[in-house]
């Protein structure tokens, strides 16, 4: 069995529960996913199986498409809704749409960001979120990133009581970029605390939120030997890349 799982990773499991599923229904070893999301992050997860696992790579490199909410008046030590309050600015006089959607363009273009501390990211050896684990703090290699677009598609909605603003958004950006920390600097731009409250994958490579399947459905083919017909061909990874035809003298010049 070889192809393409366009896979809906459901919030609470992370990518290697998700791996480790597809395994045991589709009864092989070869699967390999092509992005890490984190646990708490639902969204698209392809899910490369048999000879397709030789496209990883390129998947992983693909640009990603992320819908989520960015709430303004206080910021986590780990830069989403699960972490602990680490400092707070009550938010007295929400802001305009204009001054939101402003910010928001200025992100738009090459960028650099410092990642998390709770990040996966490897500091002399030990991964970021464990030196966070044991209260160290560790100078954190600086990263660049693209964001392709970063636009506000919900009305912001002001909280008196709570004295916080928040409003849905969309970022489309390369590999490697760090949501969380975008809406953090966001918030900086804006003078206030800030961070992600929730995070969904939309878009991975070429595959959509509309192409996805969950592990239920899978099960329910697996167990009518159709789990074939989930998966997508390796050739939709390459849809965006520049083609040339050859006959059959250039491919045999070619191949040599």
């Amino acid at each position: 069995m070889d192809g393409i799982l366009p896979l809906w990773k459901e919030k609470g499991m992370t990518s290697f529960d998700c791996v480790y599923k597809v395994r045991k229904l589709l009864k092989t070893k070869k699967v390999g996913h092509s992005g890490t999301l984190d646990p708490e992050v639902d969204g698209v997860l392809p899910i490369c199986i048999g000879k397709a696992t030789k496209v990883v790579e390129y998947l992983h490199e693909s640009n990603k498409v992320y819908q989520g909410e960015i709430t303004l008046g206080f910021s986590t030590e780990t830069e989403d809704a699960h972490g602990e309050i680490v400092s707070s600015s009550p938010i007295e006089i929400p802001f305009s749409i204009q001054e939101i959607d402003e910010k928001m363009q200025n992100f738009i273009g090459e960028i650099t960001q410092i990642p998390p501390m709770y990040s996966a990211v490897k500091v002399n050896g030990k991964r970021l979120y464990e030196y966070a684990r044991a209260g160290e703090e560790v100078e954190r290699p600086i990263r660049k990133a693209t964001i392709y677009e970063f636009k506000r598609i919900s009305e912001p909605v002001y909280n008196g009581e709570t004295k916080t603003q928040s409003w849905k958004f969309e970022v489309s950006c390369s590999k490697g970029t760090y949501v969380r920390t975008l809406s953090v600097d966001l918030g900086k731009a804006l003078g206030v605390e800030a961070h992600m409250s929730q995070l969904t994958r939309v878009k991975s490579g070429p595959f959509h939120s509309d192409d996805c399947i969950t592990l239920e459905h899978l099960n329910e083919l697996a167990q009518n030997d159709r789990a074939q017909e989930a998966l997508k061909p390796v050739d939709l990874v390459f849809a965006d890349y520049p083609r040339i035809d050859l006959n059959e003298e250039e491919f045999m010049r070619f191949k040599n």
